[in-house]
C-alpha cells in the first residue's frame, strides 16, 4: 500500500501520498469525495501507472483541520503552501472539477507553482444553476443520509449506464461512510460558493489544456467553454470536450490520460 504522507504547517495538516520516480513533477488535486481520497491511494496509482516512469506524482487531500466556513480560495492558498512546504515549484498541475477550481487560483496567485495547467470538468464561477447539484449534496449529507448521497452523487457525475452498473458498489461504498465523513464533505461541498475567478483568468500565462463534457450534469455544458473564452487567442492553449462520458470525464474517458501525457510532454 503507498504510505500517507502529511505535511504540517503552523496552521493546519495536509495528506498527501506520492508515487512515480520520473524527474517532472505531476500535482494532482482531485475533485470532491465522500471519503478522503488517501483511502483510494493504490486505485489512484493504478490509475496514473503510465505516468510513473516520466513523472514523480503528488496527490493533495484537503487540509485536515476544517474551519466551518471554508472557501476554495482559501483551500487553493492552504494547498500551495502546503507545495512550498515539501519544496515543489514549477509543476504540472492537474485538477478535476473542485480541484480544477483550487487549480485555476494556484496558477493565478502563484505562478512560480505551475509550468502546465490542466483542467477538467470545471469551472470559472459558480452561479445557481452550477449549484444546484451541490446544494442537494450538501443536504444530504448533514441530514446523516450517507446511502441517498453517494447514490445522488454517482448519478450526477458518471453516465446512466455506469451508473446502473455501479449502484451496488455506491451503496455498498456508504456503509463504511461516518458522521465525521459528512460533516466535512457537507463544509467541503459548500466551500464551492461564490467561487469566482472568471476575470482573473488572463493572469494565466502557462500552457493550458482545458477538458470538458458536453453531457456535464455537475456543472453543465457551458462551464468549460466559458472558461475556454479567455485562451481562445492563444497558441499554447488546446480544448476538447468530450460527449458521452458525463462529468466524470477524467475517469470514464478511454483516452483521457492519454490526451493529458501528450500535453505534458509537447513542447
Amino acid at each position: 500500500m503507498i504510505p500517507i504522507e502529511t505535511v504540517r504547517t503552523d496552521a493546519f495538516s495536509m495528506d498527501y501520498f506520492r508515487f512515480g520516480r520520473g524527474k517532472e513533477t505531476l500535482v494532482i488535486l482531485p475533485g470532491l469525495s465522500v471519503q478522503s481520497v488517501m483511502l483510494s491511494a493504490d486505485a489512484v496509482m493504478q490509475a496514473y501507472s503510465a505516468f510513473e516512469d516520466a513523472y514523480t506524482v503528488f496527490v493533495f487531500d484537503r487540509r485536515t483541520e476544517l474551519p466551518e466556513d471554508y472557501s476554495v480560495f482559501e483551500m487553493a492558498e492552504d494547498t500551495a503552501l502546503a507545495m512550498r512546504k515539501i519544496g515543489l515549484h514549477n509543476t504540472f498541475l492537474f485538477g478535476a472539477s473542485q480541484g480544477g477550481m483550487m487549480a485555476m487560483t494556484i496558477a493565478i496567485r502563484h505562478p512560480d507553482l505551475v509550468k502546465k495547467l490542466v483542467l477538467c470538468s470545471t469551472a470559472a464561477r459558480i452561479g445557481k444553476t452550477q449549484s444546484a447539484a451541490v446544494e442537494e449534496w450538501v443536504r444530504l449529507a448533514k441530514a446523516g443520509r450517507a446511502q441517498d448521497l453517494y447514490l445522488a452523487f454517482g448519478k450526477a457525475l458518471y453516465p446512466q449506464y455506469i451508473f446502473e452498473q455501479s449502484k451496488a458498489l455506491l451503496e455498498d461504498a456508504a456503509k463504511s461512510v461516518t458522521g465525521e465523513d459528512l460533516q466535512r464533505f457537507a463544509i467541503l461541498a459548500g466551500s464551492v460558493a461564490g467561487f469566482d475567478v472568471v476575470d482573473d483568468l488572463p493572469k494565466i500565462a502557462c500552457p493550458v489544456l482545458l477538458i470538458g463534457s458536453e453531457d456535464d450534469r455537475v456543472l453543465g455544458a457551458g462551464a468549460t467553454p466559458e472558461i475556454a473564452d479567455c485562451f481562445r487567442s492563444r497558441n499554447d492553449f488546446i480544448m476538447h470536450m468530450y460527449r458521452g462520458y458525463g462529468h466524470a470525464a477524467y475517469d470514464t474517458a478511454p483516452d483521457f490520460k492519454e490526451r493529458v501525457r501528450h500535453f505534458l510532454e509537447g513542447v
